[in-house]
């Protein structure tokens, strides 16, 4: 099948059956389509809609979020993880409101030149918003062409990367690119999906090299397996008389870089020396329920423990919050994080319900 061919069959599919009403499809701008895409990053389109829509009634221009605190941003973003990429847009749109009067850059190399942008997310914003001509080679493309071309490899190796991004140049045609680009992307996850593929109905069946070798759910290779690492921690969660949690700003980079969480602590004797140095009084901590995070590359062990604390609901440095949990502040919280004040929060209620 040549490469006209190819994109043809893609596009007569899109026709009939590909995604046409996303939320980020009825208003076709650069800047929805660009939170849209850093959204769809690591996460799935069911799950980003809800946030999406979210985000663009809180922040509906660039101007509104270039504008926006740091916390507003994190808060809006709260629960679907990997937050920086959430630092990096709030970073792109300063960028783009001071350096470039609210205006996108136009072509590929100057959306890569924005933090948080890369050639397929810069080819996707390129394509889908301006109609520019730019091969995009996200998750669901990858699949798509590794099996159509039974290409050897984890896409993670680089000469496997560079490979599939000159099949992904050679396929895109010269017409209708958003609609060729939305096309490959819904063929990924819909039909091509990673273990259960519908060969059968798939526009490319004809000339996919995967399916004559019968075996289409062994493309592309998967990352070589590595033992994950755990590790462990503990949380206190630090409640003042009047319910409120004790809350710390983490820096901008690193693990939960700018989120608001309880300290992360290694000892009992860290606890002890933290109180002390808060010149709070506490009672013994009670141990709450482990919960087990999962990072990329590490398990995270998280044992909380609910201490109550002799402390004013006032804070004697910035970074520091008192967590009022009948009215939460908007603030950007982990995953993790927020189920556990979840958790502190039905402890609290149900010790008022017993006190005297």
């Amino acid at each position: 099948m040549s490469e006209k061919t190819f994109a043809d069959a893609v596009l007569r599919w899109y026709d009939q059956y590909g995604r046409k009403d996303l939320p980020w499809q009825r208003e076709m701008t650069p800047y929805r389509v660009w939170v849209s895409e850093i959204m769809l990053q690591q996460t799935q389109v069911a799950t980003v809609i809800p946030y999406y829509e979210r985000f663009m009634a809180a922040l509906p221009n660039v101007h509104a979020l270039a504008a926006a605190p740091a916390d507003e941003v994190l808060h809006l973003w709260t629960g679907l993880g990997y937050y920086s990429r959430a630092r990096n847009l709030h970073k792109a749109a300063k960028r783009v409101v001071e350096e470039c009067a609210g205006q996108f850059p136009g072509d590929v190399q100057g959306l890569t030149d924005l933090p948080g942008i890369g050639p397929s997310t810069a080819g996707a914003i390129a394509s889908l918003s301006m109609g520019v001509r730019a091969p995009i080679l996200d998750g669901n493309v990858k699949r798509v062409l590794a099996r159509y071309h039974a290409v050897q490899g984890w896409p993670g190796e680089k000469p496997v990367h560079d490979r599939l991004w000159a099949i992904a140049e050679a396929h895109t045609p010269h017409s209708r690119v958003a609609h060729y680009t939305q096309a490959m992307m819904d063929l990924g996850a819909t039909l091509c999906t990673r273990s259960k593929p519908s060969c059968l109905i798939c526009p490319l069946q004809a000339g996919c090299q995967a399916r004559m070798l019968g075996e289409p759910t062994a493309y592309p290779q998967a990352r070589p397996r590595k033992r994950i690492p755990v590790r462990q921690c503990l949380m206190p969660l630090l409640v003042n008389p009047q319910g409120d949690i004790w809350l710390q700003r983490r820096p901008d980079s690193g693990l939960w870089g700018g989120l608001w969480c309880p300290p992360q602590l290694d000892s009992r004797e860290q606890l002890d020396a933290l109180v002390i140095a808060q010149g709070w009084q506490a009672a013994e901590p009670e141990a709450l329920s482990p919960l087990r995070h999962t990072f990329s590359h590490f398990h995270l062990d998280i044992q909380p423990l609910l201490v109550r604390v002799d402390a004013p609901d006032r804070v004697t440095e910035s970074g520091q919050v008192w967590y009022n949990l009948r009215e939460p502040s908007r603030l950007g919280l982990a995953a993790p994080v927020k189920k556990l004040l979840q958790r502190a929060e039905l402890n609290t209620q149900a010790d008022e319900r017993t006190s005297p």
